[in-house]
């Protein structure tokens, strides 16, 4: 019965598995801050392309 219980309480002192949650979360947020840059520099890009597709069609 004390093996199981000191299992036990290894199993619950055990950090290994947080670490790996914890970097996991890291990379999930580092995805979003990537993803709302790409957004926002995808709507000033698209201004631009915009903005010169109207001056060559109106120059032809």
């Amino acid at each position: 019965m004390k093996q199981g219980l000191k299992k036990f309480k290894d199993f619950l002192a055990d950090e290994s598995g947080a670490s790996a949650i914890e970097y996991g979360l890291i990379a999930a947020l580092i995805g979003v801050a990537i993803i709302g840059g790409l957004n926002a520099f995808g709507d000033q890009t698209n201004g631009a392309w915009m903005t010169m597709s109207n001056k060559v069609q109106d120059a032809f």
